[in-house]
């Protein structure tokens, strides 16, 4: 299907694009001889390019963010009415929406109390970094100020969280990085690091491991992905959450829990670590707040981590001494609010586990069909499919026979994603997340697509 767009009614914009516009994670040697794309139109789980060309979109945008799909029309009234009444004001006072937002928050995340508004998923872990430095100094003389992240984990593009980030190939050639942030083994029983039966406790003993070769009285927090994105979707092995709230608990470490990917429904309840029984310190989040209908991320915490920033007013350095921009802008928490309420009376979380348990049942079924399928794994509308040359020695499949299988997809129309610029040598996982308004007639057509593109790239 197409729309009544004409290709010339956009040359000017694909020009001006060419001409102008340096696009994310893009190679662009290869507009020097093609066009870019151009998206215009959205709507429910429905793009439509510059050409006309419909997509059905396997990926919320791109980057697993859209979660209530395109075209909003209440979101988008939300927002224009909020802009008119207040644009912005800086968060140094507070705002109408900020605190229904911040109300209607805090009450699907039982144990946390306080949110700190930012404008990405990179800043809101920037600044649960701050405080955990700003803790050690208050508390430890500066000493329990390491960070441990995990190996495979992202958290975001600035120096000092690809310093906490576990992609070598995303953090290649930006160092020196910042000090203080240590490395832990990923979790991934399919590529497993130990042979062992209990192999979830096994991997978080090893983060055990890591603090007593550091020492325990050196690290102030560990920062984790519930279910590792762009490092392969890794889905935590059985024991594993467990095992790492007890160490936390013992060595009086503070957990951090990175929810930019998994936050807001898409794993079929409200975030990731809600699966597992955890209580996390801080809990960050952005893509799926406002399904990218605004700019919003946010940082939140328990009253104990809060606690600590207001225990001597007399003392100036004692407070959070931080500020973000954006995080004073009206229009995110509106948008926030409007989305919460559509996964809630569209009944999204469940849509989300019956649409995820199909798409898992459907990628099991290519894996039965295609010996190139190593392992199919995910939760909720958040899964992987991780491809291989060789399924007894798991070799990796090329990464040009990944990308290629993601092309093949999107010529039949459907977007979906891989890992890339990941881990050398293991970007070879395909990506899906559809939003969680998918129908299963839209989930078959995604797997219905790479179910072709497997085989016309890999015979």
């Amino acid at each position: 299907m197409t729309q009544s767009f004409s290709t010339n009614d956009f040359s000017d914009v694909i020009a001006a694009d060419k001409a102008h516009v340096w696009h994310h994670l893009t190679q662009h040697k290869q507009y020097e001889s093609t066009d870019p794309r151009i998206m215009i139109e959205g709507k429910g789980m429905r793009l439509w390019d510059a050409t006309g060309r419909e997509h059905l979109d396997g990926v919320s945008g791109g980057v697993w963010t859209v979660n209530v799909g395109y075209g909003r029309e209440s979101i988008a009234d939300a927002v224009r009415d909020q802009l008119v009444k207040l644009n912005y004001f800086a968060q140094s006072a507070g705002s109408i929406p900020g605190a229904q937002f911040a109300e209607r928050l805090i009450s699907k995340m039982p144990g946390m109390s306080r949110v700190y508004y930012v404008n990405s998923g990179s800043e809101a872990n920037e600044k649960a970094f701050k405080m955990v430095r700003q803790i050690a100094h208050k508390r430890y003389g500066g000493k329990k100020h390491k960070i441990l992240y995990r190996e495979r984990d992202y958290h975001g593009s600035t120096i000092s969280t690809i310093s906490a980030g576990g992609q070598f190939e995303r953090n290649a050639q930006y160092g020196p990085y910042t000090p203080g942030f240590l490395e832990v083994p990923h979790c991934l029983e399919y590529r497993t690091q130990w042979d062992v039966e209990n192999y979830g406790e096994r991997a978080a003993d090893a983060i055990e491991e890591v603090i007593l070769r550091e020492g325990p009285d050196t690290v102030g927090a560990i920062c984790l992905e519930p279910v590792t994105a762009g490092g392969g979707v890794i889905t935590p092995p059985v024991g594993y959450w467990q095992r790492v709230q007890e160490i936390c608990r013992k060595y009086d470490i503070l957990l951090h829990i990175d929810e930019v990917v998994c936050g807001v429904g898409r794993t079929g309840k409200w975030f990731g670590y809600q699966h597992y029984g955890i209580e996390p310190d801080f809990v960050t989040m952005a893509k799926g707040v406002a399904s990218g209908y605004a700019a919003i991320a946010c940082l939140v915490t328990n009253e104990k981590v809060f606690d600590l920033f207001k225990e001597d007013a007399t003392d100036p350095l004692a407070m959070f001494r931080d500020i973000s921009t954006f995080g004073g802008c009206t229009a995110g928490p509106a948008a926030a609010l409007e989305n919460l309420r559509i996964i809630e009376d569209e009944g999204l979380l469940d849509n989300t586990t019956a649409m995820g348990d199909r798409l898992m049942a459907n990628l099991n079924a290519l894996a039965d069909k295609h010996a190139v399928v190593g392992q199919a794994r995910g939760l909720g509308l958040f899964c992987g499919l991780e491809l291989v040359s060789d399924r007894a020695s798991k070799t990796p499949a090329p990464e040009a026979q990944v990308q290629a299988v993601v092309a093949d997809c999107m010529r039949q129309g459907v977007i979906i994603g891989a890992t890339a610029r990941a881990i050398p040598g293991f970007n070879n996982t395909l990506c899906l997340a559809p939003a969680l308004i998918a129908t299963a007639d839209d989930i078959d057509a995604i797997t219905h697509a790479i179910d072709e593109a497997l085989g016309n790239v890999f015979g």
